[in-house]
């Protein structure tokens, strides 16, 4: 079985910000394997299961600073290794729109990803998808208010594409 966690902060104030880019693809994949995502408390996130693809889909519902908590959950309760785990997450460092896999690294200053390395030490060769979300064009803007800021008009005509795109690498990955 392959783990597939899309990042993002759960609750409506979130939904369309650049930090939910992974719950995105995530329910994209989550369309084309025709699952349904629903809440399991005691995996703390949402879940899909598809059989026939042998595939989980998870969207932590902890805030992004704890994803970990739900990814080792979900990773005991399907004995997932780290070399099936795939996380989608946003990327600040990638220019807007750009779309890349990678194994392994650091976390770049993620909190999502640094969540998940502190809760499975052993697993920081997992690979990801990293969806270019740009740091914007006012450099005295925050990072952590970047993120948490709703996608621009201009950004949300692209952003249908951009999440085909992550959804795409991501069965690339998964061998569908």
């Amino acid at each position: 079985m392959k783990l597939i966690v899309g990042l993002g902060n759960p609750g409506t104030e979130y939904e369309n910000t650049r930090h939910n880019a992974g719950f995105l693809a995530v329910e994209e994949l989550a369309k084309r394997l025709g699952v349904s995502l629903s809440e399991k408390k005691a995996l703390k996130g949402d879940v899909a299961e598809s059989a026939e693809a042998k595939v989980v889909l998870l969207k932590p519902d902890t805030f992004m600073n704890l994803s970990g908590e739900a990814v080792k959950l979900a990773m005991k309760k399907w004995n997932v290794s780290p070399e099936n785990l795939l996380v989608i997450h946003d990327e600040a460092d990638l220019p807007f729109g750009d779309v890349r896999v990678k194994t392994g690294g650091g976390t770049a200053g993620h909190n999502g990803l640094k969540s998940i390395v502190e809760h499975l030490p052993a697993a920081t060769e997992f690979a990801r998808v990293r969806v270019g979300i740009g740091r914007g064009d006012n450099p005295q803007v925050p990072l952590d208010a970047f993120v948490l800021a709703k996608w621009t008009k201009e950004e949300e005509a692209k952003l249908p594409d951009i999440i085909k795109a992550a959804a795409d690498k991501a069965q690339e990955w998964y061998g569908k």
